[in-house]
């Protein structure tokens, strides 16, 4: 885009000027070659919104850099206090109120629970004088968990004396701490013998136990209770698969409870190692202890037998089998074996460690021939595996002091206890508390210093591992073998090999 100006001197053949400019460059030469014309400035608004990140330290940036340092201080400036605020709790709950707050609850329905109160009438219900009143009342009660068997029926209408008396009559013929939680009652009341009375119990009836059915009847006046036992199947169930990927999928997905498979994987473990010895083409086999009743209800208990038929090398059968008290996972041949390390004595870090050390009250460098634990004061101390205590007592700079012998010549001693509670020629089991952490003897403070012997010479605490064997024999080795031929005689699928399953 061109500009024209024109300038004129004089009159009538005066001398006139004319300049031409491009308007759209600043930088265009005039026509005539006189010059540039100058740069034109456009001026810019003013902004909060600046790039912190270019033209640093100009005019603009300093004043983007205090726009943003006053929203940051208004921002902190008006932030809220996040101080806990002082409420008073709420008063706990009396027994009435815990009634009146479970019975209009939803939550206990979901334990198995259930709840007792209707909605408030409407402006549309019309009162009448009297009703007429029903001559009995069949309900559904729910025994919920942690509920009590009392308690369910005084829910449903039952008075409380009522209530105790049923209570105390099924306990003679059932565990009520056994009966499951979301069991279902079915309670009939009959007619009030008295206006504003309870109703009275006319019947009860509800499942005690899996071969367990019981009956509350009112006869004569008289409230009779009649159990009805359900004929049960206890023969094992038997199951086994291929491992596969993986031995606890493998075994759920064969139908396997997870607790069962929990415990096979953890008696397998004791014997080899799972991820080194145990391959995909492998077979696991066990039993479980099974209950069935002929109406379909079934429980799995506690396992029975733990095999692996292996692919390549021996195969594995294990049964478990109690001695003195003690139940142990045997070997067909009879031999038991128990593998690992032994456990820490005390819930602590490890201060300080087996050798060569400087002794902190007598200042020079000895041998320190244990380990030593950080525990607090009055801790209790453990039996690092089982043994026969075979001294308790004083024992000079090592304060009170415990020893163990664990057989094999292998010896544990515990020092500078506050108490001791082993006895001289006891037998501890692992775990077993045999006295408490204190600071007797040449201590600094509370702490267990923890010693292991191998034929009378001390060695290093962490660097033992240990195996013992139970062995069967005679007459017990007889009675194994005839359990485990039993064992082997349940077929996949809970029959046993030449006759049916046991029934009571």
């Amino acid at each position: 885009m061109y500009g024209r100006y024109e300038f004129g001197i004089g009159g009538s053949g005066g001398a006139a000027l004319r300049f031409d400019r491009m308007l759209a460059s600043p930088l265009t030469p005039m026509r005539g070659g006189i010059g540039r014309a100058p740069p034109r400035t456009v001026p810019q608004p003013f902004t909060l919104l600046t790039d912190l990140g270019a033209d640093i330290g100009s005019r603009r940036w300093w004043q983007g850099l205090g726009a943003c340092l006053a929203l940051c201080l208004v921002a902190a400036a008006t932030a809220p206090d996040m101080r806990a605020l002082n409420v008073p709790a709420a008063a706990p709950l009396g027994d009435a109120q815990w009634d009146e707050a479970r019975a209009l609850g939803f939550a206990p329905l979901g334990l198995g629970a259930d709840t007792g109160k209707r909605m408030a009438a409407s402006d549309a219900v019309e009162a009448i004088e009297r009703a007429p009143e029903r001559p009995t009342i069949d309900l559904l009660a729910t025994l919920g968990r942690g509920d009590g068997f009392a308690r369910v029926l005084e829910r449903s209408g039952v008075a409380g004396a009522e209530a105790a008396h049923v209570e105390v009559m099924v306990g003679r013929v059932a565990a009520l701490n056994r009966i499951r939680p979301g069991t279902p009652m079915e309670v009939r009341l009959g007619r009030r013998p008295a206006e504003r009375a309870a109703r009275p119990l006319e019947r009860l009836v509800f499942r005690a136990a899996l071969d367990l059915n019981v009956v509350v009847e009112r006869r004569d006046g008289r409230l009779v209770l009649q159990p009805l036992a359900i004929a049960v199947d206890n023969t094992p169930l038997r199951i086994s698969g291929r491992v596969g990927s993986s031995l606890y999928f493998s075994a759920r997905a064969a139908g396997v409870p997870g607790k069962a498979v929990e415990a096979y994987i953890r008696t397998l473990s004791a014997q080899m190692s799972l991820g080194r010895d145990i391959g995909p083409d492998d077979r696991f086999d066990l039993i479980v202890s099974h209950r069935r009743t002929a109406s379909g209800e079934a429980e799995s208990g506690q396992l029975l037998y733990a095999g692996l038929d292996r692919a390549s090398g021996r195969d594995v059968q294990l049964l478990p089998w109690t001695i003195d008290g003690q139940t142990r996972w045997f070997e067909a041949s009879g031999v038991g074996r128990t593998a690992g390390s032994m456990s820490q004595p005390v819930a602590g870090s490890i201060s300080s460690g087996f050798g060569m050390r400087r002794h902190p009250i007598l200042r020079f460098a000895r041998m320190h021939r244990g380990i030593d634990f950080r525990a607090q004061y009055g801790q209790p101390i453990y039996a690092a595996t089982a043994g026969q205590i075979v001294r308790t007592g004083w024992a000079g700079g090592y304060g009170k002091q415990v020893r163990i012998a664990h057989g094999g010549g292998l010896m544990t001693s515990y020092s500078h206890m506050s108490r001791i509670v082993a006895q001289p020629g006891a037998s501890v089991r692992q775990g077993q508390v045999i006295g408490y952490v204190g600071s007797s003897g040449l201590s600094t403070g509370p702490h267990l210093h923890y010693e292991l012997y191998r034929n009378g010479v001390a060695i290093n605490p962490m660097s033992v591992r240990f195996v013992t064997r139970s062995l069967l024999e005679g007459a017990e080795l007889q009675a194994f073998r005839a359990r485990l031929r039993e064992m082997l005689a349940v077929t996949a699928g809970g029959m046993v090999r030449g006759k049916p399953g046991s029934r009571t």
